[in-house]
């Protein structure tokens, strides 16, 4: 089994996210903390994980300060677990992730969720990326400065 590498100190920052959050189950973790999920049976039978592996990701992402502990909200003797203000951050990350799914991964008739705003239960607009002065963006009109260049 190759060793995996550590991507923290790579000068970019797409490399360093990965690092933390790059591994399908630790998106999966936090894509059920957003829906509610807090204690560690629920994300084992929701997620199917083995309880081995869901323990070290949920410690990873707790020792990366995505995700926090709180003592059991019904008062109990367990912890659960919580999106710090970090994992929160990765809120939109999420919803990219499910709108390019959505779009790409779907055939018409495939049963799927939706993301709905709370209040009036429709659908949430699509994510656009914009510039200043507010011109949607495409990738064609970005570029990124490397450090170093001039």
């Amino acid at each position: 089994m190759v060793k995996r590498v550590s991507l923290w100190n790579a000068g970019c920052p797409v490399a360093r996210a990965l690092d933390v959050i790059g591994d399908w189950w630790s998106l999966l973790i936090i894509r059920d903390a957003f829906d509610g999920v807090r204690r560690f049976n629920e994300f084992q039978v929701g997620l199917g994980i083995a309880k081995g592996m869901l323990a070290t990701r949920l410690r990873d992402l707790t020792e990366r300060g995505i995700l926090g502990t709180a003592p059991a909200s019904d008062g109990s003797a367990y912890k659960e677990y919580v999106l710090t203000e970090k994992g929160r951050g990765l809120f939109l990350v999420i919803v990219a992730l499910r709108q390019w799914g959505e779009d790409h991964l779907y055939r018409p008739d495939d049963a799927r969720s939706s993301l709905l705003e709370a209040e009036t239960d429709t659908p949430v607009a699509r994510l656009e990326l914009r510039a200043q002065d507010g011109r949607v963006l495409d990738w064609s009109d970005t570029k990124v400065r490397k450090t170093g260049d001039i």
